[in-house]
C-alpha cells in the first residue's frame, strides 16, 4: 500500500508474531475461497502508520494484498467499523474518487482474531509530512490541487447514486456528531482536559444550519492518500472507517486543520513557508474547494474548524486510552495520544477568539 514507509520500533518482533499467527493456514484457505486468483503460501508483515485498525501487507505467489482488521480486545462503541469501511470502498469503486479494489469481508473472528477485509495492494507514495524530501514546489502544488479536487468530488456524490442511501442519517448530523465525540472523549479520559468541556459547551451554542446528505470520509488527510509513484495525483484514498453520510463542510474543515497546526502538532504546516513549498494559503485552498462545489464561500467556517479540532482531540484521547490499556495498534500511540491536550487548547483559542 505504500513505498518507503519507515518501520516502527519492534517491527521484526511484530512481523514474527504475525507470521506465526497466520501460519496455521486459515487465512490462506479463506483467501483461496474469497480472493479471485489467489494462491499461497502466504506471508504477512505489518504496515506502519495506523493508530486504529491494524493493517498488514500479505505477500503470495499470486501477488500482493492488504488486510485490515479490527483491533483485538475491548474497543469503543461504533469504533473500528471495518464492515462499513469495506462497504464504502466497494461502492466507490469506479467513481470519481480513487479507491483500492476490495475482495471480501470476513465478519467471523476465527480466521484472524477479529473481523477483517482484504483489498488490493496499490503501489504509490504516502507522505507523512508535507515537506517530504524529493518533491519540488510545482509537484507539491499539483498534489494539493489533486487533494482539493478529490475531496470536492467525494462531496459531489449523492449516497443514493452509489447504493449508500442507508449508509447514515443526514438529519441532525452535527448534533449527533457532537454527542458522539463527547461520549467518545469522556469514555477515553485518562487525565481530564478542561478545554474539552469548554469547547463542548461552545459548540452546542453555535451549531449552524444543517447541511447533511453527502458522503464524508471522516479522516481525509495527507497520510491517508496514495499518490502515483511518479506523478502528483492521487491513485487511492485509504482509511474509510469513519465514513458516513453527513455535512461535507465538517469533512472539509477537518481536512484543512493542518493550516492551523504546527509540524510537531499532528504533522500540520502552520508556520512553514507555504509559498516556497508550493502550498496554497488556507484562503486560497478553501476558495478552490468552494469553486469546485459551486459555492460563493464555505459558511460558518470558524465553527467547522473548532468542531474539527475538538473531534481530532477526542480521537487522539482515544488513542491515548488504548495506549494506556495496551491495545493500541502502533508503538507510537502514547506519543500521538499526548497531542490531545495541545489540540484542544488550540481549538479553544480559536473558539474564544484569543487567536
Amino acid at each position: 500500500m505504500a513505498i518507503g514507509r519507515k518501520q516502527p520500533r519492534g517491527f521484526r518482533i511484530i512481523v514474527r508474531r504475525m507470521q506465526h499467527e497466520f501460519a496455521d493456514g486459515r487465512l490462506a484457505a479463506w483467501m483461496t475461497e474469497h480472493v479471485p486468483g489467489f494462491s499461497g503460501p502466504l506471508q504477512a508483515r505489518v504496515l506502519s502508520g495506523g493508530q486504529s485498525n491494524p493493517t498488514y501487507q500479505l505477500s503470495a505467489p499470486s501477488g500482493e494484498y492488504v488486510l485490515r482488521r479490527k483491533p483485538l480486545g475491548l474497543i469503543l462503541p461504533s469504533a473500528h467499523a471495518v464492515e462499513r469501511e469495506f462497504r464504502i470502498l466497494k461502492a466507490l469503486r469506479g467513481s470519481a474518487v480513487p479507491v483500492p479494489r476490495v475482495y471480501d469481508l470476513c465478519e467471523a473472528t476465527e480466521i484472524a482474531g477479529s473481523p477483517f477485509y482484504v483489498m488490493e495492494f496499490v503501489p504509490g507514495r504516502i507522505f507523512m509530512n508535507v515537506d517530504a524530501a524529493g518533491v519540488g514546489r510545482d509537484e507539491r502544488g499539483a498534489m494539493f490541487e489533486s487533494m482539493n479536487a478529490t475531496i470536492a468530488a467525494l462531496h459531489a456524490i449523492t449516497p443514493a447514486a452509489v447504493g449508500l442511501e442507508d449508509f447514515g442519517r443526514p438529519e441532525n448530523y452535527l448534533q449527533r456528531q457532537l454527542a458522539r465525540w463527547t461520549r467518545q472523549y469522556r469514555a477515553s479520559i485518562t487525565d481530564p482536559i478542561v478545554q474539552m468541556d469548554q469547547i463542548i459547551d461552545w459548540l452546542g451554542t453555535h451549531l449552524p444550519p444543517e447541511r447533511g446528505g453527502r458522503l464524508v470520509h471522516g479522516d481525509f488527510k495527507l497520510d491517508n492518500l496514495i499518490f502515483h509513484p511518479t506523478e502528483p495525483h492521487i491513485v487511492a484514498v485509504l482509511d474509510w472507517e469513519l465514513a458516513t453520510v453527513g455535512d461535507p463542510f465538517a469533512d472539509f474543515a477537518y481536512h484543512v486543520m493542518p493550516w492551523h497546526l504546527e509540524p510537531d502538532l499532528f504533522r500540520g504546516w502552520a508556520g512553514l513557508d507555504l509559498a516556497a513549498l508550493g502550498i496554497p494559503s488556507e484562503l486560497e485552498y478553501v476558495a478552490a474547494y468552494a469553486r469546485r462545489s459551486e459555492l460563493a464561500e464555505v459558511p460558518a467556517w470558524r465553527f467547522y474548524l473548532v468542531f474539527s479540532m475538538f473531534r481530532l482531540a477526542a480521537i487522539l484521547q482515544g488513542i491515548a486510552k488504548r495506549a494506556a490499556d495496551g491495545t493500541a495498534a502502533d508503538s507510537r500511540a502514547s506519543d500521538v495520544g499526548r497531542q490531545a491536550r495541545p489540540v484542544a487548547s488550540r481549538a479553544w483559542e480559536l473558539a474564544s477568539g484569543s487567536r
